[in-house]
């Protein structure tokens, strides 16, 4: 067809704890277990790209800078494709949290613009140097209600015409650090309202009014949190006219059970927390993906360019409580509690390589 670009649908997934699990001693198993190289595992089962989240300063030092260009030269490696996503903290961001790093926290606010353009930058050159340069940036994680509170905080009585403005000129001074490192490395902006159309419209509509200039819509999608599969679906067909832009719901999970482990409590516990139709098994993990699937590609001029999965290989480990980091997902994962692969990951389908 003249003029079509053809673009490789992404089945991704976001292994930013993999680190920190191997270097405890953690192991990862094929079906017929076997220890495995996990990278290798998910190349080997149609995964052709990976997450990776980056923080600025974190306890324990894992998702630092020298951390993320060692996991992004495997990745390399392997030939799969590498998202990188700034959180600008030294901790979670989230539609909770959205705290400057503690080297920022005393900074202007014309301080701050030049704090995220020149550790952006900084980053990113970085892993240019060790070959390492991820195909696509997210500037923020889930920055719904803004990122570096308060200078950017838009939510509640922060929603003003002077913040937006502000909040803006943050991103804004992101994105331009990226595009001067190589202007082929693609821009996400990242909510996290999936299923709420009216909501992912608001926050669209304001970057747009304000002129900020990215190349992909990422959107997170738990179904507890944000609504039915119908409803991803309608908001993402909505965006996709509306905005003309790829999207990726860059973040994803459904558990395979609902057994407890001691010393941990799921984030998913509960039946009422199901879908209709997708029970808490691995057969009905995988007939999640499926239908994840099948909606992405389903959506108006192939604009429904892929998923990552979140933190599939989060298996429980001895060490987590010691990091501060304890696990209250490891019934989400794609790995049992022992790290054995399981068999949804024959939802994913064969893919080209990016």
């Amino acid at each position: 067809m003249v003029g079509y670009e053809y673009k490789p649908f992404i089945q991704g997934m976001d292994v930013s704890f993999m680190d920190e699990i191997e270097q405890h001693g953690g192991h990862y198993y094929d079906e017929n277990g076997r220890a495995q190289d996990l990278l290798v595992m998910l190349k080997d089962n149609h995964v052709n790209a990976v997450r990776l989240r980056i923080w600025n300063d974190p306890q324990g030092g894992f998702c630092n800078l020298e951390r993320t260009v060692a996991v992004a030269k495997r990745i390399k490696k392997q030939g799969m494709q590498f998202l990188l996503d700034f959180h600008y903290s030294d901790r979670w961001a989230d539609p909770a949290n959205q705290w400057k790093p503690a080297a920022w926290e005393k900074l202007s606010y014309e301080e701050l613009q030049r704090a995220v353009c020149m550790y952006t930058a900084d980053v990113l050159r970085e892993l240019k140097e060790h070959d390492a340069l991820p195909y696509m940036v997210q500037v923020g994680n889930e920055i719904t209600p803004g990122m570096l509170w308060s200078e950017g905080r838009v939510d509640g009585e922060h929603n003003t015409d002077e913040q937006w403005e502000q909040f803006a000129g943050l991103v804004k001074y992101g994105i331009a650090a990226v595009k001067s490192v190589d202007p082929d490395i693609q821009v996400m902006i990242h909510i996290d309202r999936g299923g709420d159309a009216a909501a992912s419209r608001q926050f669209y509509d304001r970057f747009e009014a304000l002129g900020v200039e990215y190349d992909t819509i990422g959107l997170s999608f738990y179904p507890w949190w944000h609504g039915t599969l119908e409803a991803l679906r309608d908001n993402m067909n909505e965006l996709a006219e509306r905005y003309r832009k790829d999207i990726i719901v860059v973040e994803t999970a459904y558990p395979w059970t609902l057994e407890q482990l001691m010393e941990h409590e799921w984030i998913f516990n509960q039946e009422e927390q199901l879908l209709p139709g997708y029970p808490a098994t691995v057969e009905g993990q995988r007939r999640y993906l499926e239908d994840l699937l099948r909606i992405l590609r389903e959506v108006p001029d192939n604009r429904g360019v892929g998923f990552y999965y979140w933190e599939p290989a989060w298996i429980p480990s001895k060490h987590e409580w010691s990091v501060g980091h304890p696990n209250n997902w490891g019934n989400l994962t794609m790995f049992d509690f022992k790290g054995r692969k399981l068999d949804s990951f024959s939802a994913l389908l064969p893919v080209y390589s990016i």
